[in-house]
């Protein structure tokens, strides 16, 4: 039974709000395609697929993608250019890993140049999420990498890959993030979201959207 917190929201409302997605890197096309069906079923938001897996028929959902993932690792202009592609295959949403190294480091130049050129290869008309892998940064940076995100043109910030032996999404970070740029920049919880309880703590704190895996179960959590 949902608790008290999770009837805040409705399954409807927060269907609304996710990002269904299949990352894994051995996932295969009729698994893409069931999980795309799945996400029609549950009335989620978006698809999220990994970029080799597009183009892909996704009618009624908003298909998006990632660049430079899951570490962030890359040449900004091969991240650029993956999202570029990308949105050419149907994408329009992208979330991009930045070199988190970097942002361990205090090198913010270097994040922002990152994020900007991801954010010319998309052009203004493709929504883009920043992946500042939280869990592995202090609370400033955090706060500076946000920062940066906001002022490279990025529309989110989010948590998480869901691949860093850090962790993923914490209440913690999100509630920071959102107090950061909460109201200009959208906020993405992903990475380890499994429950209900989960999922409204992150909304409490101020998630707008959430990366989910497991969205027919956390969706079970919510009342109609």
């Amino acid at each position: 039974m949902a608790d008290s917190t999770e009837r805040s929201r409705t399954r409807g409302e927060v269907a609304a709000l996710i990002d269904h997605t299949l990352l894994a890197p051995e996932a295969t096309a009729a698994e893409v395609a069931a999980a795309v069906d799945e996400a029609r079923q549950l009335g989620v938001y978006a698809v999220c697929l990994s970029p080799a897996m597009l183009p892909v028929r996704a009618d009624g959902l908003a298909v998006a993608t990632v660049a430079g993932f899951p570490s962030g690792k890359h040449h900004s202009l091969i991240k650029g250019t993956e999202a570029r592609m990308a949105v050419e295959q149907g994408a329009a949403e992208v979330d991009m890993v930045i070199d988190v190294g970097a942002a361990v480091s205090g090198d913010y130049n270097a994040v922002l140049a990152d994020i900007v050129t991801v954010r010319e290869g998309v052009g203004d008309g493709t929504v883009l999420k920043v992946i500042i892998e939280s869990a592995a940064l202090s609370d400033e940076a955090i706060v500076e990498t946000c920062r940066v995100a906001e002022r490279a043109g990025a529309d989110f910030v989010k948590t998480s890959t869901g691949f860093h032996p850090a962790g993923g999404a914490s209440v913690h970070a999100v509630r920071l993030m959102a107090e950061t740029v909460g109201g200009r920049l959208g906020i993405k919880a992903s990475g380890g979201i499994r429950t209900a309880a989960a999922a409204a703590e992150l909304l409490e704190a101020g998630a707008t959207r959430l990366g989910l895996s497991r969205s027919r179960e956390v969706l079970a959590g919510f009342p109609e």
